[in-house]
């Protein structure tokens, strides 16, 4: 399931591909035919993402909502769309862009009420320059539950995954185990601010870096890291592996039903 930071890059794209201009919407697949037909012609006022879920705007007053799940995808790309393949569930198209969207988990039309209703459900979106940080801490300081369950939960941390999960607590020297209601006010601070710079990269490079400056390859001698996911990070899927800080090898476990890692030493707790 992709991070936070790639749908506020798939909302920036379709607001520029289409954003201003009437836009043909369909479902060559026909399970959102409905719903399409609903905004089909309208003009696409703009697009926006909170956490995982993005909003795209009509000016009829209607938000297409979508969220990817773990097999949704987006394709958006110059000229005319392609003969279909596939099942598309959604296709958005005007005379210079066409987007697809294949396999997601929500794909639905909203009115404004509902979309806010929507929103609500999800806790603050570090990217966010109107997200409040003090809904999460709130519910954080009054639970038993690991710091490293409660970023995973959507409802306290918008857009927050596994990646970033991992890195921000190595990056604070936190133990993913320490209970939510154990975490200070500093710490929580200091992990939510640099959720807020990672998050914000993430979108601006269009993949996860978390390693500083003078840890990079260049700086210590080391290979740069090979990985599908991309980008270079301290922990995540390095399990085994030397701690660039302190040499120690790299753990990995589950925590609730998703992989996690992190090194003793440097979080420890």
């Amino acid at each position: 399931m992709p991070e936070g930071h790639v749908v506020h890059s798939q909302a920036r794209a379709i607001a520029r591909a289409f954003g201003g201009k009437a836009t043909e919407v369909d479902s060559p697949q026909g399970r959102f035919a409905d719903g399409a037909a609903l905004v089909d012609g309208v003009r696409l006022v703009g697009a926006e993402a909170h956490g995982k879920h993005l909003f795209i705007a009509f000016a009829n007053d209607r938000w297409v909502h979508v969220h990817l799940g773990l097999f949704g995808k987006w394709r958006i790309a110059k000229g005319e769309a392609p003969a279909e393949q596939g099942l598309i569930r959604l296709r958005l198209r005007n005379a210079t862009h066409y987007a697809e969207l294949r396999g997601p988990t929500v794909c639905e039309v909203l009115g404004d009420d509902e979309r806010l209703a929507a929103i609500a459900r999800v806790g603050p979106d570090p990217i966010r320059a109107d997200a409040d940080p003090m809904r999460a801490w709130v519910k954080v300081t009054r639970s038993r539950s690991s710091i490293g369950a409660l970023l995973m939960d959507q409802r306290l941390f918008a857009g927050v995954g596994n990646i970033y999960r991992a890195e921000v607590l190595f990056r604070q020297n936190i133990s993913p185990y320490r209970p939510g209601a154990m975490v200070s006010w500093a710490d929580f601070e200091a992990i939510w601010t640099d959720l807020t710079v990672l998050m914000a990269d993430g979108v601006k490079r269009r993949r996860i870096d978390t390693v500083r400056p003078e840890h990079m390859p260049e700086i210590m001698g080391r290979l740069a890291r090979k990985d599908r996911h991309g980008g270079e990070v301290y922990v995540y899927r390095r399990e085994g592996m030397d701690c660039y800080l302190c040499g120690s090898a790299i753990r990995m476990a589950d925590m609730q039903a998703r992989k996690l890692y992190w090194c003793p030493p440097c979080q420890p707790g």
